[in-house]
């Protein structure tokens, strides 16, 4: 998490793997994130406090995830099923 938006408290602005974007933290507990945390965010809500081994953990895991997919459309591209 970059910052706690000064206006809004129930906002942040995070760095999502260089996009940086709002996110709500308010189904958080009060005062329990601060800047330079990691958070676990779904739908534009942080769902949780994460330390960095599990921040790296997920990102891995969504990495394989996108790669998995290219390469089933790759394969289903170069099918020449009918």
């Amino acid at each position: 998490m970059i910052e706690i938006l000064a206006d809004r408290p129930d906002l942040a602005r995070v760095d999502v793997s260089g996009v940086k974007r709002a996110i709500n933290i308010g189904l958080l507990a009060e005062g329990s994130v601060q800047p330079g945390d990691w958070v676990l965010i779904h739908v534009g809500f942080a769902l949780s406090k994460i330390d960095e081994a599990e921040a790296k953990a997920a990102l891995e895991f969504l990495a394989d995830i996108g790669k998995a997919y290219d390469d089933e459309i790759a394969a289903l591209r170069e099918s020449t099923i009918l």
